[in-house]
């Protein structure tokens, strides 16, 4: 079973949808119960990274995470700001603690070039830098769909699992060890999104 953490960040059905097509058996819950039953664990999200944290401490779902992610080890994989607020702090309205599981933090875009916009909206491509079975079957298709404001940046680069460029590169994918998250959009970036969704249910990290 793959639980879609529910915590009051959007995008929820998409998402389960998504892995619901790929095969997948799908709970959508804010329960710490379902969470010890499931297999896998996805953290989604739209929305600003303090209110996302102050969701989570408010259905008390940090700790219950943190054990079966960084404890237990199951397969976890955030997407957008299910990847941002991994960080140990973000910089969004003020500044606000992360989850911390992964050394950095979350910032605006600051782009010297005017003709680029912020939010980053649309598809753009990644360029892979850490192997992973979550790229397996994917070949030249790199092109993937994102909707922006913030990026993660990571105080080690090992961490990084793929970059894209705009006005530079950032963080666009991010892996350690049963950890996976990506600042796109799997499951609006049609067959290569799916593919990483289908890569994801059967990764044993």
């Amino acid at each position: 079973m793959v639980v879609v953490v529910d915590y009051g960040m959007g995008n929820i059905r998409s998402v389960s949808k998504a892995f619901e097509a790929c095969g997948a058996e799908v709970c959508v819950s804010s329960s710490p119960e379902d969470l010890k039953k499931a297999e896998r664990i996805v953290l989604p999200g739209v929305g600003a990274f303090g209110d996302s944290m102050s969701n989570l401490k408010q259905r008390e779902l940090i700790e219950p995470l943190r054990e079966q992610i960084l404890v237990k080890r199951k397969p976890f994989f955030g997407i957008c700001l299910g990847m941002q607020i991994l960080a140990d702090s973000g910089e969004e309205k003020g500044s606000h603690k992360g989850l911390g599981w992964l050394p950095g933090k979350t910032v605006v875009f600051s782009l010297k070039d005017p003709r680029l916009k912020v939010p980053h909206i649309g598809w753009n491509d990644i360029q892979i830098v850490q192997d992973s079975p979550l790229w397996n079957g994917l070949g030249k298709k790199l092109d993937f769909y994102f909707v922006h404001s913030y990026h993660l940046v990571l105080s080690e680069k090992s961490d990084v699992a793929a970059t894209c460029d705009y006005g530079g590169d950032f963080t666009a994918a991010v892996q350690r060890g049963n950890i996976f998250a990506t600042q796109f959009h799997p499951e609006k970036s049609q067959e290569s999104g799916l593919k990483i969704i289908r890569n994801f249910l059967t990764w044993k990290p």
